[in-house]
C-alpha cells in the first residue's frame, strides 16, 4: 500500500521506508510506503514500492510453481504424470498441445510417448520416432535451456526435411516452446508446449520451465521407470500364465496333461464335499493301443492320440474338463450340472470314436475306446480324489472285460451299474 505522503518530512518517511524494508524481510510484501515529494527520498521510496511488488510477485510465482510441483509428484505412471502437468501448467505457461518424447537408452533416438491436445486432430502422437543424429534437438540438450520456435513456418522453409514440424503445422500449431527433461545430469528427453497461435512464448515462460526443470524432469522420470516396472510385472505374470498353460498342457494332444487334470480334479472334490453336491468322472483307455503302435508305429499312435483328444474334446461340454491321464488314458471331471449325466455322455464318447475310422498319413484305423465312469452323490463317502480314480479304473476294467467298446459305471459305495 502507497501514499503520497507529501506533508510528511524526510526522517518520517525514512522510519516507513525502515519498516517497510522490515515487513518484507518477514515476507510481508503489502507495505505503506509513503512516497511523499519528489526528492532523493521519495524516490528511495518509489524503487522500494516497486520492490514489492516485485517480491510480492516473485513470491506468489514461486508459490504457484510448488503448487503445481507438488500437484505433478502426486502421479505414479508417466502418464498420469503427464496428464497432470497438462491440466496444471495451464496458469503459468499458455498451449493448446503438450508432448513428451524419451530419449532410448544409447541417446540415438527419440520416441514420442503421450501427446495431448485441446483439440481433436492429434497427428504427432505416441509411438512417433525420429533420429537424434544431427537434430537441432541436441543444441537444447546441450545448451539446457528451452528453445523457442515463435514461427513454425518459417522454421519448416528453414529445415524442409523436419517432419515433426510438418506434422505439428499440419495440426494448426504456429508456436513451440521445448523443455529438454535432464534427471541427475543426464538427458532423458523432452517436454513440448505448443500453441496455434505464433509468438506466443517468451523469456519469461524459459524461466518459468527453469524454476521446475530438474525436479520436473525427476518426477518424469520416476514416473517412467514406475511405468515400466508396472509393464514389466505385467509381462511376468503373463509369461507365468503362459508357463503355468505350458505346465499343465499335454504337448501332444492339447489337453491338460497329468498333473493338470489331477490339480482339477483335486478342487473339484474338495469343491463337492465343501458343498455338499455331487462329483463324476470318467477314465477313457484306447482299445488295442499297443498294437497301432507295434503295426504302425509311433508317429501314427501320436496321430491317433491326437484325433482322439480332439474328439473327446468336442464331445464334452466347456466346463467338464478333459486331461490325458498317462500314455492312452483320458480323465474327464465333469462338473455339478452334468453329474447325472454321466452315463449318456460316457456312452456317447464311445460312439463318437468308432463311428468313424482314425485318418493318418493314408491309414484309415477303426479304433475304439472303453470307458469307466464313477458318480458320487455324497462326496463325504469317498476318502479322496485318489479313491474316486481307482473306482473309475475299476469301471473301466469291467468294460473292457465285457468286450471293450462299451463303458461301465460305478457308484461310491455301491455296486457296479451297467
Amino acid at each position: 500500500m502507497t501514499s503520497t505522503g507529501q506533508s510528511a518530512p524526510a526522517d518520517t518517511r525514512l522510519s516507513a521506508y525502515v519498516e517497510a524494508v522490515r515487513a518484507m524481510r518477514e515476507g510481508r510484501y503489502a507495505v505503506d510506503i509513503p512516497l511523499g515529494a519528489q526528492d532523493d527520498v521519495g524516490r528511495l521510496g518509489a524503487e522500494l514500492q516497486q520492490l514489492a511488488e516485485h517480491l510480492s510477485g516473485h513470491v506468489t510465482q514461486v508459490l504457484r510453481m510448488q503448487a503445481i510441483s507438488d500437484t505433478v509428484n502426486g502421479g505414479l505412471t508417466l502418464i498420469d504424470v503427464l496428464d497432470r502437468i497438462f491440466d496444471a501448467f495451464r496458469t503459468v505457461i499458455p498451449y493448446n498441445r503438450m508432448g513428451c518424447a524419451l530419449l532410448s537408452a544409447d541417446g540415438r533416438t527419440l520416441r514420442s510417448c503421450w501427446a495431448r491436445a485441446d483439440f481433436g486432430d492429434v497427428r504427432l502422437g505416441t509411438g512417433f520416432t525420429a533420429s537424434m543424429a544431427n537434430s537441432s534437438l541436441n543444441q537444447v540438450i546441450a545448451s539446457g535451456q528451452p528453445r523457442i520456435l515463435n514461427d513454425l513456418d518459417a522454421h519448416l522453409r528453414q529445415h524442409p526435411d523436419s517432419h515433426s514440424t510438418r506434422l505439428m503445422l499440419a495440426e494448426g500449431i504456429r508456436s513451440s516452446l521445448t523443455c529438454p527433461l535432464i534427471s541427475q545430469g543426464k538427458p532423458v528427453g523432452f517436454l513440448f508446449f505448443s500453441s496455434t497461435e505464433p509468438f506466443t512464448y517468451q523469456g519469461v515462460h524459459q524461466g518459468l520451465y527453469l524454476r521446475i526443470a530438474a525436479q520436473l524432469s525427476a518426477i518424469i522420470e520416476k514416473g517412467r521407470l514406475y511405468q515400466e516396472l508396472v509393464e514389466v510385472n505385467a509381462r511376468l505374470l503373463a509369461t507365468q500364465d503362459e508357463l503355468q498353460e505350458l505346465a499343465t498342457r499335454d504337448p501332444l494332444t492339447g489337453v491338460f496333461n497329468r498333473r493338470g487334470i489331477l490339480d482339477h480334479l483335486k478342487a473339484e472334490y474338495a469343491r463337492a464335499r465343501r458343498e455338499g453336491g455331487p462329483i463324476s468322472l470318467i477314465i477313457v483307455d484306447v482299445d488295442h493301443f499297443k498294437k497301432i503302435n507295434d503295426q504302425y508305429g509311433h508317429s501314427t499312435g501320436d496321430g491317433v492320440l491326437w484325433e482322439i483328444a480332439q474328439r473327446l474334446a468336442g464331445g464334452v461340454r466347456q466346463y467338464n474338463q478333459l486331461g490325458r491321464f498317462g500314455g492312452e488314458e483320458f480323465l474327464i471331471v465333469m462338473s455339478n450340472v452334468e453329474c447325472g449325466q454321466g452315463p449318456c455322455i460316457a456312452e456317447r464318447l464311445c460312439k463318437l470314436i468308432s463311428a468313424q475310422p482314425i485318418e493318418h498319413e493314408g491309414l484309415r484305423l477303426d479304433v475304439t475306446i472303453s470307458a469307466g465312469l464313477v458318480h458320487a452323490t455324497d462326496p463325504a463317502t469317498v476318502a479322496c480324489e485318489e479313491a474316486l480314480i481307482r473306482l473309475a479304473d475299476e469301471a473301466l476294467y469291467e468294460a473292457k472285460r465285457a468286450g471293450r467298446n462299451r463303458f461301465s459305471c460305478r457308484t461310491a459305495g455301491g455296486a457296479a451299474l451297467s
